[in-house]
């Protein structure tokens, strides 16, 4: 009740706690009446949390619950408090930066520079997190990460994630996990780690939802509405989006070839366009106090399209003169969807549960890439049509059990098999420069088949030494399994060549561990881990399938190639004052069987042959660091710097000599809150030169600004940004190799302004005398679903 008023109060936020530890148990909302109710609760101590927006929290210690009789606690009485308000909205505005004890947790729910952009975008603004050209994203400098989505994989990527992403928008995210360096709980493939990307999803009692629209330049429009009812036993919740993008981009590549002096040079201008319709519904069903039961479906249905206008340059060629424009356009329709049933099963020791998962997928994509090439020199028309279509399954089977000791000692235990199917075809058309007509061409017309299936047993244990000293250690075992099967189109091919058998066959043992020391009371603490680590080999690196996309640079994938294996070492500390906090984390990795593109073949017209292959092993160790500072009640900052040294083994066998060199780069993200609900955000950042195996990266950097106004009780806000102000995020290197140097950079995207509107609305709306209290989401505190 409001103590001021006497009348109920609306969504006011309840936490029920271990009187112990403070461990969140469950979470509840007050309904039109201002009822709060726990149902079918543990016997045992507990303590209340109430919390409402311009209220002093309320907190109820020592409930003694001994009984399966109602427990009533009478009328609550909030008063309010002004400091308390001042200080909830400034929390509010400053995204959220938190070290667990595997893991980074960024909220990034409220980056102002994200919103009507898609989840590449989003990821840009994460700390550690960079994207490259083709929105590749790295951590750490490293691509070859795993990212998870709601903590699984999506069948709904496909064999292209980047493509998810860039058709996910960013205002469905809620937070970002970086997981470095992963217990045994977790898949073992990534290079760098795990990103979990988790998705907003309302659990707050009754109906409600958010309605939002966004419209940019390069006809470039986003639009989404999001649904949430929950009663004692169901929890309903659905979204749909729909997504418009246009990624205009420019580029620009010169070829030197050592073997006759002479130089391919060449610009380009490229358009990526798509429309994208996403839906998800479902239910949790709490069958009681124990057993909940979760069913969700995922849809997918996109389109993309690609255009590049290439012009080259011949210089000193021993058949080619002038120059060329080669016009290049790819057609794709995508459909996916996806069904996941999820059953937590709770026992009556504390915190003891059995979690279960079972998940089937399928993705689909066809598309027609053709192009054209004309000479200014005279010389026949190239022309060249390739179907190609993917048709890709997954399954994946899970089971995680946890077991409690004490407070401060637990066992974890788990199953999981996950398992992809891809059936990828193209056939190939050339037009004969003679007839004027298009003809099959075998040689890169074929059909691959790809079964990869993981099946993992792993345990965890944790508990403390001391007060202070607390450990996690893990052993994962994975059994992979990967067959492939090419089937080549010439029919002048002999049986052996036209269908040809390979895969691999092996078993690993992954082993984590955790060393963590609370230096004080105050959230200070040191943590050690170490992790054995695997980067699996991707369908399109496997898939020997030449692709001639850009027909002077050909590139296939080996199937032979060996998975990465990688060692993990890491030592962080974490640092936190009334109004700063600080992560530092001293890291090294031991890579071997280092998978990258090799030229190895340039044939007398200077087309470059490219495959994968297991080119050395590379050694980095760095520094990162990241902070957040509070400077004033409406002024915050976010820095993150990442220092580290690579060296890349030489091969002599692909004639690689030694690289090494220090790498860094760094960001800053900026939010000022403004009189009259106004905001601003700033972000800019830095990346340095970067040592690779075969060459250098040049430096790239860029800055993004935002600002909204929030109104309508704020149950409404308009925002305009501005990403990549100063039109400068280019991604460039030069390689070399025995046979070719090759200088290249690329946008992957000009700048882009955006302005994007937003409607809450549902129960946390319905309350009175609002319009200086409310500073935002009040769902943190809430529990179900998951």
């Amino acid at each position: 009740m409001d103590a001021e008023t006497n009348e109920p109060i609306i969504g006011a936020s309840a936490s029920l706690l271990r009187q112990s530890d403070k461990q969140y148990v469950s979470g509840a909302q007050s309904d039109v009446q201002g009822n709060l109710r726990f149902g079918e609760i543990n016997f045992g101590t507990y303590a209340l949390r109430i919390t409402y927006v311009g209220k002093q929290d309320i907190i109820r210690d020592n409930i003694q619950v001994n009984s399966v009789d109602p427990l009533n606690l009478g009328k609550i009485m909030l008063t309010g408090d002004g400091k308390v308000i001042q200080e909830v909205v400034v929390e509010g505005r400053a995204p959220e930066m938190r070290l667990g004890i595997d893991r980074k947790i960024f909220d990034v729910s409220q980056s102002l520079v994200s919103v009507g952009g898609s989840a590449t975008d989003l990821l840009q603004n994460v700390p550690t997190l960079q994207v490259d050209m083709d929105g590749s994203v790295s951590l750490r400098g490293s691509s070859s990460v795993k990212i998870l989505i709601d903590g699984r994989e999506s069948a709904l990527a496909g064999s292209d994630v980047n493509a998810l992403l860039q058709s996910l928008p960013a205002n469905a995210i809620d937070k970002v996990e970086i997981i470095t360096n992963p217990s045994s709980k977790y898949d073992a493939e990534g290079q760098s780690g795990i990103i979990n990307i988790v998705m907003k999803k309302n659990v707050r009692t009754g109906l409600n939802g958010t309605a939002t629209a966004s419209a940019g330049s390069y006809n470039n429009y986003m639009a989404g509405v999001t649904l949430n009812f929950r009663d004692k036993k169901f929890n309903y919740y659905g979204n749909y989006n729909f997504n418009r993008r246009n990624m205009l981009g420019s580029g620009a590549r010169d070829n030197l070839y050592l073997n006759n002096n002479s130089r391919i040079d060449n610009s380009e201008e490229t358009s990526r366009r798509g429309v994208n319709n996403t839906v998800k519904l479902g239910a949790d069903y709490f069958l009681n106090d124990k057993t909940t039961i979760g069913l969700s479906t995922n849809l997918s249905v996109r389109d993309n399209n690609r255009d590049a206008d290439l012009i080259y340059r011949y210089v000193n060629h021993p058949s080619l003169t002038g120059t060329s424009t080669r016009l290049s356009r790819q057609k794709e329709s995508d459909l996916g969807y996806e069904f996941n049933v999820d059953v937590i099963r709770k026992f009556e020791r504390e915190g003891a549960e059995l979690v279960a998962n079972f998940n089937y997928g399928r993705d689909t994509e066809d598309g027609t890439n053709s192009f054209t090439q004309t000479y200014s020199s005279g010389s026949p028309t190239d022309g060249r049509i390739n179907e190609t279509s993917e048709d890709g399954k997954m399954m994946n089977i899970q089971l995680d059990y946890v077991l409690p000791f004490n407070e401060d000692s637990k066992f974890e235990a788990g199953y999981r098999s996950l398992i992809r199917k891809s059936f990828d075809t193209q056939f190939s058309d050339t037009l004969n420069t003679v007839t004027n007509q298009y003809f099959p061409d075998f040689s890169i017309s074929n059909d691959f088949d790809m079964t990869n299936a993981v099946h993992a047993l792993y345990v965890n244990y944790q508990n403390k030494l001391s007060g202070r000293i607390g450990y996690q250690v893990g052993l994962r075992a994975e059994q992979v399994d990967l067959t492939t099967k090419y089937f080549g189109k010439d029919p002048n091919l002999s049986d052996a060549e036209q269908v040809v058998d390979g895969g691999q066959n092996y078993f690993r043992l992954y082993p984590t561990v955790f060393l963590t020391y609370d230096v004080n009371e105050g959230g200070d603490k040191v943590q050690l881990s170490y992790s054995r680590r695997v980067q699996r080999p991707r369908g399109w690196q496997v898939n020997p399938f030449p692709d001639v996309s850009d027909e002077m640079n050909r590139r296939q994938g080996n199937p032979n190639l060996l998975p990465e294996d990688i060692h993990s070492f890491e030592a962080s500390f974490a640092k936190t004052y009334s109004k700063w906090n600080f992560i530092s984390t001293a890291y090294y990795r031991r890579m071997n069987d280092v998978m990258q593109p090799y030229i190895y073949l340039v044939d007398e017209n200077s087309v470059t042959f490219s495959r994968w292959e297991n080119l050395t092993s590379s050694n980095v160790a760095g520094l990162e660091l990241i902070s957040k500072v509070n400077i004033t009640n409406w002024w915050d900052a976010t820095w993150n710097g990442n220092l580290f040294y690579n060296k890349f083994e030489g091969n002599a066998a692909f004639a690689i000599q030694e690289q090494e060199g220090i790498n860094w780069n760094t960001n800053l993200n900026s939010n000022v809150k403004l009189p009259k609900n106004w905001a601003f955000q700033l972000r800019g950042d830095y990346f340095a030169p970067r040592v690779m195996a075969q060459g250098k990266s040049k430096y790239m950097t860029g800055v993004d600004v935002a600002v909204k106004k929030e109104f309508m009780n704020k149950r409404a806000n308009l925002s305009l940004n501005v990403r990549d102000l100063f039109n400068t995020r280019r991604f460039g290197a030069r390689t070399t190799t025995p046979q070719v140097v090759t200088d290249f950079e690329h946008r992957w995207m000009k700048r882009m302004v955006t302005l994007s509107f937003s409607y809450r609305f549902g129960l946390q709306d319905l309350t009175k005398k609002r319009e200086q209290k409310d500073s935002g989401d009040m769902g943190d505190e809430m529990g179900g679903g998951f």
